[in-house]
């Protein structure tokens, strides 16, 4: 199960798991733009959801009927997030709100929903996006930071939990995505010297192609130019 799949790496990411072979069920906010992603990445209408997972009515609803689908979510890659990068002065409190709702208390709503499934067979893998930030902070980035610190805290947290299971989380921290996260922050950035979509994807497979009997606890990529870990 792919959430946020109508982003820039989430679209990658399905068109790498579906022509691979993989079933793939996939969710976005914008049911127009999950409809282009699935028809391009070969995905039948009946496996895209549109899901808002800033809502736990949403999320529970979606991962149900996914499991309607299928007995088993073998693999979750939570690939969803919004940034809003401003310094304290001009962050105001709804916008410093908005992002930990969507980038932590969302990302727990679906692990939440999908664990249960995964505890019943004992096994699984949970893949997070939370990105260099999750570990080094940046000026203006104090929402961000904090949402993602947060989801590094939360998921090494869960994994204390499930230490007795099959169960394994992986987070990758990515550094700058050339994607359309950038188009709306009022920042200079380099978009030419950052990682591409489909490399980032690329990297996402790799780690849906690991063997059981290990885990990738950690993965890190980032651009040349800006290697900040």
């Amino acid at each position: 199960m792919l959430a946020g799949a109508t982003g820039g790496v989430g679209s990658q990411v399905a068109k790498q798991l579906s022509s691979s072979g993989a079933i793939v069920y996939i969710t976005g906010r914008d049911s127009k733009k999950l409809e282009e992603v699935a028809l391009q990445a070969g995905i039948p209408a009946n496996r895209a959801f549109q899901m808002d997972i800033s809502n736990e009515e949403s999320v529970n609803q979606v991962v149900s009927q996914v499991l309607a689908q299928t007995p088993f979510i073998h693999t979750l890659i939570n690939a969803t997030g919004i940034g809003i990068i401003k310094t304290m002065d001009t962050l105001d409190s709804a916008s410093f709100e908005k992002v930990l709702q969507v980038n932590l208390i969302g990302a727990f709503y679906l692990v939440k929903a999908v664990l249960p499934n995964m505890k019943e067979q004992k096994k699984g893998l949970i893949i997070n996006i939370p990105g260099v930030l999750g570990k080094v902070p940046m000026s203006g980035a104090a929402a961000y930071s904090a949402s993602k610190y947060g989801l590094v805290g939360m998921m090494q947290s869960i994994r204390e939990e499930l230490k007795r299971t099959e169960i394994r989380i992986t987070n990758i921290f990515l550094g700058g995505i050339d994607s359309a996260f950038w188009d709306n922050i009022d920042l200079r950035v380099q978009r030419d010297k950052m990682i591409i979509a489909e490399e980032a994807a690329k990297a996402i497979w790799f780690l849906c192609q690991q063997p059981s009997s290990g885990v990738v606890s950690e993965m890190v990529l980032q651009p040349f130019n800006h290697q900040a870990i």
